[in-house]
């Protein structure tokens, strides 16, 4: 059968980061700080351009996207038989690497071809076809996505998602991720001098992610990516300064290698040492278990001596001392989450009595999917959303005491 699909193969030369819904405006707003060209914010993401070597820098720089889905190849397909010619010219060699398997994930939408396995199926036989094996467990992921009849090809270099940073080992029950943890914080105006306080902090994502901005750690600096099993993906890190030891920012916590300075400065690599500058980002939390693993969890990721973990109820939280007023941003349970929605009244009641009465000056903000518990603490608070956590909307309600 010809091949009569109109239009060539073309490589877009575009990167989708994919986001957390919700989070599509603070991903492309840390994107174009960081550096990057032709932002541009989309459903589920952010495009800006570029290709492995930036690709390489979006996955170890950027705290708020989930993953990075490198667009190589994009045509027109009516069905099954051009498809599969079509796809059959595309380089895959010289983004895949031969004998290392991938494995196929293809969705179709508004198509003249609807069946994704099939489509899956043509794409695989290409791809061996030019010596890439295809095993479903496969670390690398080749995404096919078939709309309108355009078929775009993308790479994904990320692997397990981004919001796994690699030295978090304690997860506590239901814990905030820490992709929404930093785009929380910035939009609590943070920047990388204020104290920050969690009085519900679990594994202590949100003293964690405030440490390393402001001590300007890049986040995937202790995990591995699919993109080192993809042609020059090694030799691209390793060029852009992110290997293991130097995989820190120039500039801040949004910035990256060859980009522009962030909102918080940057840092000598002696700066995690200074034991005399004390720690400025404490998480409290009743359970002593999860205060053992966030301790655990700020020595692995190197912030130990910025930050400070201890078991504490709501009704003993009190300022830190010798700092100034900075951020409360906490994500208590609520009831589609953990608890009994009827008892946690009382919690936030009593969270919203100590921080009027003892946190004047201070920004608050507070993560729930519960209008009526934020209003529960009396705070005059605003909502920031929705975000999607998990399948569930959440709000920041945030607001200023005093």
């Amino acid at each position: 059968m010809a091949d009569d699909a109109p239009g060539p193969v073309t490589a877009p030369g575009v990167l989708f980061l994919v986001a957390v819904p919700g989070l599509e405006g603070a991903l492309a707003a840390e994107a174009a700080r960081a550096g990057f060209s032709s932002v541009r914010e989309v459903p589920g993401g952010v495009e800006v351009a570029g290709g492995l070597a930036e690709a390489v820098r979006a996955n170890v720089t950027l705290r708020c996207a989930v993953r990075v889905l490198w667009r190589v190849a994009a045509f027109r397909a009516m069905h099954l038989a051009q498809l599969d010619k079509r796809a059959r010219k595309v380089a895959w060699r010289d983004w895949l690497v031969p004998g290392v398997p991938v494995k196929v994930e293809a969705v179709c939408r508004a198509s003249k071809i609807y069946h994704h396995k099939a489509a899956a199926e043509r794409i695989a036989g290409a791809l061996e076809a030019a010596g890439i094996p295809v095993a479903a467990e496969a670390a690398v992921a080749v995404k096919v996505r078939i709309e309108d009849d355009l078929c775009t090809v993308s790479l994904d270099t990320t692997g397990e998602a981004l919001h796994r940073r690699g030295h978090k080992t304690f997860v506590g029950k239901a814990p905030l991720r820490e992709t929404m943890a930093a785009a929380f914080l910035w939009d609590m105006g943070f920047d990388g001098s204020q104290c920050v306080v969690d009085p519900m902090c679990g594994s202590g994502t949100i003293p964690l992610e405030a440490a390393e901005i402001a001590a300007g750690l890049v986040p995937g600096r202790s995990r591995g990516f699919a993109f080192e099993a993809m042609v020059g993906g090694a030799g691209d890190a390793g060029d852009a300064g992110l290997k293991p030891g130097l995989r820190r920012l120039g500039g801040g916590g949004s910035g990256g290698a060859g980009g522009s300075e962030g909102p918080c400065p940057s840092r000598s690599p002696e700066y995690l040492e200074n034991k005399d500058e004390g720690a400025r980002f404490f998480g409290f939390d009743r359970d002593d278990g999860a205060i053992r693993g966030a301790r655990g969890n700020a020595e692995r990721a190197g912030v130990a001596g910025l930050c400070r973990f201890e078991r504490q109820a709501v009704s003993d939280l009190v300022p830190p001392e010798g700092v100034a007023p900075g951020i409360v941003l906490t994500n208590p349970p609520y009831g589609a989450r953990i608890g009994d929605r009827k008892l946690l009244f009382g919690l936030y009641g009593a969270l919203g009595r100590v921080l009027a009465e003892r946190f004047s000056g201070w920004q608050v903000g507070i993560v729930t999917s519960d209008r009526g518990l934020a209003q529960a603490t009396g705070l005059s608070l605003e909502p920031v959303g929705p975000v999607d956590h998990s399948g569930t909307k959440v709000w920041l309600w945030r607001g200023r005491v005093g």
